[in-house]
C-alpha cells in the first residue's frame, strides 16, 4: 500500500500527526528503565536499558501519537547491541499500532544508497537467504549528494510500502547559511522543486506522495513558501517546543489535508516523564500538541 495512504489513514483512525522523537541519552534515563540493564558489557546493559526506557515513553505517550522518530545515531553509539534496541524499539512502535521512521539521514553514492535502502526498509540477498533490514515505514534521507543519491532510497522504500522525509529546510540555526542561500534562488526551493518530482510515481490516492520533506517548524514563513512548491509532499516538522517552533504557525503546512505534516517532539515530551522520573508524566504534553495539530488543520 502506498505509504501517504497509509500514512493518511492512521492520522485519521488515531485522531493524531504528532510524532514522538525518541533520542535516548544513556546517562539520562527513565529510573524504571534502569533495572532492565541485567548483566553483560557496558554497550550491552546501557542498550537494553535504552529499549526499556523507549518502550516505557512509547506506552506513556503513544496513545497520543501517530507515530515515532528514531534518532538511530542516539542507538548506534552504543553498537551492536544498540543497532537491537534499534530494532526493538522499532518493533515496539508497531506493536503500539504506530509507525516508526527511522532518522538516520543517509545519502551517499548510489550503490551505497541502494545498500542503506536495504538496511532500513528492504531485505539483503545472500547466498543463504535473505536479510530482513529494519523494516521501517519511513527514513530521512540527505539531498546533498544529488538526484541519483536520493533515488535508490526513494525506490527502495516504493518498493516496501515506505516513505522518504528528504532534508529540505531544517529546524537548525545553521539551516540558513547554505539551505537557504544560493544565485537569485536559495537552495532550499531547489531541493523542494526535486522532490516533488522525485514525489510524482508515487502519488497515492489522496492526492499526498510517499516522498516527502523534512521542514523546520522553527520558520513559518518558510514553511508556508515550501508548501506552495511542494503541494503533494508530507512534511515531517521538527523543532517543536525546545527549538522554538510553535504548532498554532504551522497551518500551511497543513494545507492538503490532515495526512499532509507531522509534527515532531522530542525534548518537550520525553523531558517531561525523565523530570518527574516516571514514564506517565509525558502523556499531558503529548495530547496537549497533538490536539493543536488536530485543531490547526480541521
Amino acid at each position: 500500500m502506498n505509504f501517504a495512504d497509509r500514512l493518511s489513514d492512521a492520522v485519521e483512525s488515531r485522531r493524531s500527526q504528532l510524532v514522538l522523537g525518541l533520542d535516548p541519552d544513556p546517562s539520562r534515563l527513565l529510573p524504571d528503565a534502569v533495572g532492565f540493564a541485567g548483566e553483560g558489557t557496558a554497550a550491552e546493559r546501557a542498550a537494553r536499558a535504552v529499549a526499556a526506557h523507549c518502550a516505557l515513553l512509547i506506552d506513556a505517550a503513544g496513545s497520543a501519537c501517530v507515530g515515532v522518530k528514531l534518532q538511530m545515531a542516539c542507538f548506534e553509539r552504543l553498537g551492536a547491541p544498540g543497532w537491537q534496541a534499534l530494532v526493538d524499539t522499532s518493533a515496539a512502535a508497531r506493536a503500539a499500532g504506530l509507525l516508526a521512521i527511522a532518522d538516520g539521514k543517509r545519502g551517499d553514492v548510489p550503490h551505497t544508497a541502494a545498500a542503506y535502502g536495504q538496511a532500513l526498509v528492504g531485505t539483503t540477498p545472500t547466498p543463504f537467504g535473505d536479510v530482513v533490514g529494519l523494516k521501517a515505514d519511513a527514513v530521512t534521507a540527505n539531498p546533498l549528494l544529488g538526484r541519483d543519491a536520493l533515488e535508490p532510497i526513494v525506490e527502495a522504500a516504493r518498493r516496501s510500502g515506505a516513505g522518504t522525509f528528504v532534508l529540505v529546510r531544517t529546524s537548525n540555526p545553521g539551516a540558513a547559511e547554505l539551505q537557504d542561500a544560493g544565485n537569485g534562488e536559495p537552495l532550499r526551493d531547489r531541493l523542494a522543486r526535486m522532490v516533488d518530482e522525485l514525489g510524482a510515481d508515487g502519488v497515492g490516492s489522496r492526492g499526498l506522495s510517499d516522498t516527502g520533506a523534512v521542514v523546520g517548524a522553527t520558520e513559518p514563513g518558510i514553511v508556508a513558501a515550501m508548501r506552495e512548491l511542494m503541494p503533494r509532499a508530507i512534511f515531517l516538522l521538527p523543532g517543536i517546543g525546545a527549538q522554538g517552533g510553535r504548532v498554532d504557525q504551522l497551518g500551511p503546512a497543513f494545507a492538503p489535508g490532515r495526512g499532509a505534516a507531522l509534527v515532531t517532539a522530542s525534548r518537550s515530551i520525553v523531558d517531561a516523564a525523565l523530570e518527574a522520573g516516571r514514564p506517565g508524566a509525558a502523556l499531558p504534553a503529548a495530547q496537549s500538541l497533538r490536539e493543536a495539530a488536530w485543531e490547526l488543520s480541521a
